[in-house]
């Protein structure tokens, strides 16, 4: 490995930790090493650490130089050959070899499967039912829902819902609910037809009830732990992990966002009193989270939705945390959300599938 091809796994102790997470999304590494002002090796970021501070804190406006672990492990050139062993000893996935000097050389990473659910053998949900709300007329991707119900656009080869459901399957989800409405007859048959191994069984609603209010259709199906979806996005991330934040988190509700970096396309003018200029931004870019539309959630909330009642599951998070429940979020970076809930964002996921 070059030093140019080094270089994208490097990181800086001044970075923001919004900067680090685009350079690691871009790799999709999972790490950036972080080096010194002369090159020597300083330390670690993982998505992991970034992950753990905004669960602690919510707060972006840090440096990686904040969280960054401090004592790196590495090898020099002339032990390179114990590097896979020690991967393994310490379940790393990356490991730097580094010069007299501390400065990074090469980085050897592990192609051994350190997260599980990651690569798509672990069984960590398989007793989590998923609900998907498949019942939408889909305007927003007009003309093709003129043809075809939303769940049945294709990504590729296969239909956006069967994506959604094999994502599930990866982790050991058997039993699936697809709450239906529009060309309901359609969906059902293309599944009736597909021969699969895993369980689905049809909600159908007799009038729109929005993806809060569909969820009273089940409140005689659910007990503990399940995962709610919008039937347009898909997530790259581990969701066993997802699990283990919601069980251990304590929350009725843990949202899954993603990261979203959106370029103002103006300069931005900041007014004092008395209309003077205070400060002005060139079309500067604004971070934040964003909801994807993927919950864990437990059951126990199903008994307060009215049945019978058109609700946005975002009204339904609102009234537990005005009654004091405890929602929280999980965060994803923003490249692990792939949304095709509008045309052009429809023509973004194909891209993205291209080829694999």
């Amino acid at each position: 490995m070059n030093n140019k091809e080094t270089e994208k796994y490097v990181g800086y102790p001044q970075m923001t930790i919004v900067e680090a997470m685009r350079k690691i999304d871009i790799t999709g590494s999972g790490i950036l090493f972080i080096v010194g002002e002369y090159g020597q090796l300083m330390g670690t970021l993982t998505d992991g650490d970034i992950r753990r501070w905004l669960i602690k804190t919510g707060d972006l406006n840090i440096t990686v130089s904040d969280i960054m672990q401090n004592n790196p492990f590495f090898l020099s050139d002339v032990d390179r050959a114990h590097a896979l062993e020690k991967m393994i000893e310490k379940r790393l996935r990356a490991l730097p070899i580094v010069n007299e000097q501390r400065q990074i050389t090469d980085i050897i990473f592990n192609t051994y499967n350190v997260n599980e659910g990651i690569c798509g053998i672990s069984h960590a949900l398989k007793n989590v039912p998923v609900v998907i709300m498949a019942g939408g007329k889909g305007t927003r991707l007009l003309p093709y829902t003129h043809v075809l119900p939303k769940p049945l656009i294709p990504i590729g080869d296969k239909p956006i819902l069967e994506m959604i459901i094999d994502q599930f399957c990866k982790y050991g989800c058997e039993k699936f609910f697809l709450i239906l409405n529009y060309k309901k007859n359609m969906i059902k048959a293309y599944f009736n037809e597909l021969g699969h191994d895993y369980q689905i069984e049809y909600i159908e609603e007799k009038e729109p009830l929005g993806t809060g209010g569909g969820l009273s259709l089940l409140k005689d199906k659910l007990r503990g732990t399940f995962i709610l979806s919008n039937c347009d996005i898909l997530i790259r991330d581990d969701f066993s992990s997802m699990l283990d934040f919601h069980k251990n988190s304590g929350n009725k509700i843990s949202m899954i966002c993603s990261l979203k970096n959106f370029k103002i396309p103006y300069g931005i003018v900041h007014m004092g009193p008395h209309g003077a200029v205070e400060s002005m931004e060139e079309k500067p870019t604004v971070s934040f989270f964003t909801n994807t539309g993927v919950y864990f959630i437990e059951s126990e909330i199903l008994e307060e939705i009215p049945n019978d009642t058109f609700m946005g599951f975002p009204e339904i998070i609102d009234r537990h945390r005005k009654h004091g429940n405890q929602v929280g979020v999980y965060p994803i970076s923003e490249s692990a959300w792939l949304d095709m809930g509008q045309a052009e964002e429809l023509e973004k996921m194909k891209k993205n599938f291209e080829g694999i």
